[in-house]
């Protein structure tokens, strides 16, 4: 294994584009530069992610739509919602919960449950959330 050394700059540029306490500054680097995903064997074994039970509430679909617009910068951030209830965006990656996914796009810590919109309804996720729990079966 060689070893370099990077400036604060570039340190930075890391920690935006990881997902914390899963990516390796190599893991980073790999994505961006060479455009590839980590090779992730729970991929493919992954659980449900946190919008399954608003799926299986009939509130979301596969393949829906999430935004998030940042009116001072001009930006939109879009997202997906997969079949299992996970939130993709658009470089591939995938994320069991919405909060991270923005972070992974905004590169700040951020409410995804309240900022992102679900393009189909016009709703916040923090809506259908609470919508899909008003409508769970009880189990005791």
């Amino acid at each position: 294994m060689r070893k370099i050394e990077i400036d604060d700059e570039v340190f930075a540029y890391l920690q935006r584009h990881s997902e914390p306490l899963v990516d390796t500054p190599n893991d980073v680097l790999r994505r961006e530069l060479l455009g590839k995903k980590k090779p992730d064997a729970e991929q493919e074994t992954r659980g449900p992610g946190a919008l399954m039970f608003i799926i299986e509430a009939g509130l979301a679909a596969p393949g829906d739509k999430l935004q998030h617009h940042q009116p001072r910068r001009q930006r939109t951030h879009e997202a997906t919602v997969t079949a299992d209830g996970w939130v993709e965006i658009p470089d591939g990656r995938a994320f069991a919960q919405p909060s991270p996914a923005l972070k992974a796009q905004t590169g700040s810590d951020i409410n995804g449950w309240g900022q992102y919109i679900h393009l189909p309804s016009g709703r916040r996720l923090q809506e259908l959330r609470e919508e899909a729990q008003r409508h769970k079966p009880q189990t005791y």
